[in-house]
């Protein structure tokens, strides 16, 4: 919901900052990989119930994951770069509930299990319509430049780390927050069908 006026806000400073590292041959693949190991760090440090580093390792990961797209678009922005960029990702935000299960299996691996459940359903209608809209050679007006089509709603990237940090801050309460986090997924989900069945009807 929030994804499109943080990055639009942030786009400059970043612009500068990915130009800044294509200058020192730095490429947006290794700013990606840098971003990754970063964030199985903040998990890892989460499992460990080291919540305040992992807290700082999460926001850092994150930071990277802006940065790889500003140098791919300060450089040359290629289709493996982006299958990278979104696997990895997917793979860091499975990653952080499972952290949360292990510090604490008796109270949490419900939650996250329910919480990694919702993923499932965000993550798969939002790859399944950005492959149709490829096929379709739809355009993502509102964020242009990206390697897939951004379908939007209640839960995306900012609101994914809000609630990761919320959690880091407030580990005693990982369920509440991973239980109402995951009805919001739910939501998202529903929603991105329900529009995707009608930008994708026959004849649209």
């Amino acid at each position: 919901m929030l994804d499109r006026a943080i990055q639009q806000a942030l786009r400059p400073a970043f612009g500068r900052a990915g130009a800044a590292l294509v200058r020192l041959g730095v490429g947006a693949d290794a700013v990606t990989l840098a971003g990754f190991v970063t964030g199985m760090a903040a998990a890892l440090a989460i499992g460990l119930r080291q919540f305040v580093a992992g807290l700082v390792l999460l926001l850092l990961s994150r930071l990277l994951d802006g940065l790889d797209g500003a140098v791919a678009r300060a450089s040359t922005p290629t289709d493996r770069g982006g299958f990278l960029d979104i696997t990895l990702d997917f793979l860091f935000y499975a990653a952080v509930p499972l952290g949360f299960a292990f510090a604490d299996p008796a109270a949490n691996a419900l939650p996250a299990a329910v919480l990694l459940a919702s993923f499932i359903g965000t993550g798969s209608s939002f790859l399944a319509f950005a492959a149709l809209a490829e096929k379709r050679r739809l355009a993502d007006t509102a964020l242009p430049g990206k390697s897939f089509y951004f379908l939007g709603g209640l839960t995306e990237a900012t609101e994914t780390i809000a609630a990761f940090a919320a959690m880091c801050l407030w580990p005693q309460w990982f369920g509440p927050i991973a239980y109402g986090f995951a009805a919001l997924c739910a939501i998202t989900t529903a929603l991105r069908i329900g529009w995707g069945w009608q930008r994708l009807r026959d004849g649209a």
